[in-house]
């Protein structure tokens, strides 16, 4: 049976009461001369025990109340159990409603430090940048790629104002607007000390502020452009034929199948027009194919000297219609892992382009051998026209040109440089280019040796 602190100080009333009376009772049956004094000594005697009662009473309810005081300044600290008490009064129901308080708290804090940490953890490996201002665009939450797009350099601090971190004023706009309607904003910027990359910005409302995501879309931005383009000078690489090839077969149905003197030649332009429109779908596809990302049906080992060895015998004849010579420098006969039909039909392109764009008389000439680091590389070099070196960063992209009028008068597609670059590519290796305007081109190919 549970008994409470006011029972026991109630009993405790009545026993010095009780003790005083019975005092009290034999100083009146002594003899009359010391009633006052056995009076006076009792109720002194009472008084000492009050005392001394209370004194013990209230060091053993302080004590109990300074050990829950101190574990509830622990669970502030530290969540921790409060002491379950062996009394069983009021102090002890207590502190054992305390203890199961604790115990629930602790579950809720544990709760709450695994989402935060999930959360930091998601946001901080987040490659979208996210920032988190208050109301006086001061900065909240900062993630490492919201700092690495303005080269912010360790992590930004809490209480930074935006403006040091990010000095574009449409951008400051937008926190501005989202934090005074409450309502989101998606936009697309430049934004200034971002590299001039491309993002589109999503701010939303917070309760004391706003949070923005920055989603960085410019190499997306990039690759509709080149679709663009792409599509632009397919179009215009087959109207050019499409055309030709209308207006001589309209040309021979109008009468001039009857003119012996003309009518071969508009037959042959028609034919040379229809080659060209074949090497350009042939090339689309080849293209479409490298860049889908497929391995080749067939990987194996391949000697460069035979891929070049092939190679040098298609271009024989083009070479000697045009007058340029085909030389052989220090080449080895050494092996890369790929695919021959793809490599020799690199290095035909290559070729292909050295005797085309040379000079009556001019050279050309390859070179293989080991390199360094466990690779090979092979130069295809010529003494030809050259190209201009603000041209140079460009002529891997599709249906780039150097000279227009004279690609299509040799009927080059403006492919054979891109194929050349997804083929070495996937077999893993490089291609670079030097050239000197007037002097010749040097294209040099490293590929992994087998």
């Amino acid at each position: 049976m549970r008994r409470s602190l006011f029972r026991k100080l109630l009993w405790s009333v009545l026993l010095l009461a009780g003790i005083e009376l019975v005092l009290l009772e034999l100083s009146i049956s002594g003899p009359p001369a010391d009633l006052r004094w056995h009076a006076a000594g009792a109720t002194i005697l009472v008084a000492l025990l009050a005392v001394a009662g209370a004194f013990v009473f209230s060091r053993r309810l302080t004590r109990r109340i300074l050990e829950i005081n101190s574990s509830l300044e622990g669970m502030v600290a530290a969540p921790a159990e409060i002491r379950r008490s062996e009394s069983s009064d009021e102090l002890g129901m207590l502190a054992e409603s305390l203890s199961r308080v604790a115990a629930h708290m602790n579950a809720l804090v544990d709760k709450v430090r695994l989402e935060g940490a999930r959360r930091d953890a998601i946001l901080a490996g987040m490659v979208e940048g996210v920032l988190a201002v208050d109301r006086e665009l001061r900065v909240t939450f900062c993630n490492a790629s919201f700092a690495a797009a303005f080269g912010a350099q360790g992590p930004v601090p809490e209480g930074l104002p935006v403006l040091r971190l990010v000095r574009d004023p449409d951008f400051l706009e937008m926190l501005r607007i989202v934090i005074g309607s409450g309502e989101s904003l998606k936009r697309r910027m430049h934004l200034t000390g971002a590299d001039s990359r491309s993002f589109e910005v999503q701010a939303a409302p917070l309760s004391h502020g706003a949070m923005a995501i920055l989603h960085d879309i410019t190499d997306l931005e990039r690759l509709e452009r080149v679709r663009k383009d792409f599509v632009a000078n397919v179009s215009h690489e087959l109207r050019t034929p499409l055309t030709a090839i209308r207006g001589y077969a309209e040309t021979l149905l109008d009468g001039a199948l009857d003119d012996p003197k003309n009518r071969r030649r508009f037959v042959e332009i028609i034919q040379s027009h229809a080659i060209r429109l074949n090497n350009i779908a042939s090339d689309l596809l080849t293209l479409s194919e490298l860049e889908s990302g497929r391995a080749p049906a067939e990987l194996g080992r391949v000697s460069v000297l035979a891929a070049l060895e092939t190679a040098m015998r298609t271009v024989e004849p083009e070479a000697g219609m045009r007058q340029v010579h085909l030389g052989w420098g220090m080449v080895e006969d050494v092996e890369v892992m790929g695919n021959r039909i793809r490599l020799e039909q690199a290095f035909v392109n290559l070729l292909d382009n050295a005797v085309k764009f040379n000079r009556p008389g001019g050279e050309v000439w390859v070179e293989a051998g080991g390199k360094p680091g466990g690779k090979v590389g092979i130069t295809i070099a010529d003494g030809g026209i050259g190209i201009p070196s603000q041209d140079l960063p460009r002529i891997f992209e599709r249906f780039y040109r150097v000279d227009k009028a004279r690609s299509r008068e040799v009927g080059g597609t403006g492919l054979g440089l891109s194929i050349v670059k997804h083929v070495i590519e996937q077999m893993h290796g490089t291609v670079a280019v030097e050239s000197q305007l007037g002097k010749g081109t040097r294209f040099t190919v490293l590929l992994p040796r087998a």
